[in-house]
């Protein structure tokens, strides 16, 4: 059964990072970012038994990923503020 999430909408200063969905056990899931922002922001994404990965998700673009046992997916800022919207899927 698919779970959607409600859409989060997020508006980070500079070089500030935030978590934005974590599961302890770790869940497949679906991650969508829209970035509207002038800037790049990058998306973390922990694993289950994986190394973390970062994903830079370009200005004005959007991005769907989809992700074996995912654990947390955290977005940060660089130099610039960023904003936009995430949304998580997940499957149990």
């Amino acid at each position: 059964m698919a779970i959607l999430l409600p859409e989060q909408i997020f508006s980070l200063a500079p070089s500030v990072g935030k978590s934005f969905y974590e599961h302890q056990a770790g869940v497949d899931a679906s991650v969508t970012i829209s970035n509207f922002s002038d800037e790049p922001i990058s998306l973390v994404i922990t694993r289950v038994g994986a190394p973390a990965l970062t994903y830079v998700i370009e200005a004005h673009d959007r991005r769907v990923f989809s992700i074996e046992l995912l654990q947390m997916a955290a977005l940060l800022t660089g130099s610039s503020a960023a904003y936009g919207t995430i949304v998580v899927a997940t499957t149990e």
